[in-house]
């Protein structure tokens, strides 16, 4: 964890001295490309067009290097209805990142993104001899993971009818991703993840914790531990307050609270603030 919380750090003093880093509207753009090349494509039978987008690090050693950027354009599917939710949902989700970490951080989370599978490509390309011909289909769903991570309450309609947490949505995704490395026997689908996991490991490792001690020999700890907090909570009048702005659960019940694990000691925030605080160091 202190590795992943260097790393962050690193980051934020990058753009705490480059306050005018990254791409406004990032995903914006990026979900505008992937219209324009699928309406192109329609015109294009042999799929050409895209066969000259998608990454190939055997295509990039022969000059061209258009494809280093270009890959992130390809459109995923080929249904326009299918086309037109995911871009929706992605410019959704983008646009709520780049609101909740601001542009420039925002910009590395991709920019990292983009260049892990690039160095996969190729890895894969020198030692195994393989050219893997890539687009950012994972890339673009590790956001979703990072949305089901800061805003894991958050619901969304299933088949436009079912409303269901976008936490068990995550979970069923990670199955899948699993079942695809298992089954295609590619690291392709956690190459595209690993971004997540440097941004918001430090917060999947809080939330999984309390799961590892409870059934991996902590259990009893562990239900001391919820007794004793159970206990605190009873005696004040809130169970959650900001360490920010000092609203609590009791007064903003439809607020959402949580922890951050990045500060030193357990320290509570609003939604509003626990994505802009400045951390306890002590």
């Amino acid at each position: 964890m202190k590795l992943l919380q260097g790393f962050q750090n690193r980051v934020d003093r990058f753009l705490w001295k480059h306050p005018n880093f990254g791409i406004r509207n990032l995903m914006l753009y990026i979900v505008i490309g992937n219209a324009l090349i699928y309406l192109l494509s329609m015109m294009d039978r042999s799929s050409t067009l895209i066969y000259y987008l998608v990454f190939s690090a055997d295509r990039v050693l022969h000059g061209e290097v258009w494809r280093l950027v270009s890959f992130v354009f390809v459109p995923r599917t080929s249904s326009i209805l299918g086309l037109v939710l995911m871009l929706y949902f992605e410019y959704f989700i983008g646009r709520l990142l780049e609101q909740a970490w601001g542009k420039g951080k925002f910009t590395v989370y991709y920019l990292l993104g983009m260049a892990f599978i690039i160095l996969y490509s190729f890895a894969v390309r020198l030692i195994f001899g393989r050219d893997i011909m890539s687009d950012a289909t994972y890339l673009n769903l590790s956001m979703f993971f990072v949305f089901a991570t800061l805003w894991p309450e958050n619901r969304v309609l299933l088949f436009f009818i079912i409303p269901i947490k976008v936490t068990w949505l995550a979970y069923a995704e990670a199955i899948l991703y699993l079942y695809i490395m298992i089954s295609g026997r590619t690291l392709l689908p956690l190459i595209g993840i690993l971004n997540y996991f440097l941004f918001c490991g430090d917060e999947l490792y809080y939330r999984i914790q309390p799961l590892f001690r409870r059934f991996f020999g902590h259990g009893a700890e562990f239900r001391r531990s919820a007794k004793q907090a159970q206990r605190d909570a009873k005696a004040l009048p809130y169970i959650y307050k900001c360490a920010v702005c000092g609203r609590t659960d009791t007064d903003y019940p439809e607020l959402e609270f949580r922890y951050c694990s990045r500060c030193v000691g357990y320290h509570c925030f609003c939604e509003d603030h626990i994505n802009s605080h400045v951390h306890f160091t002590s």
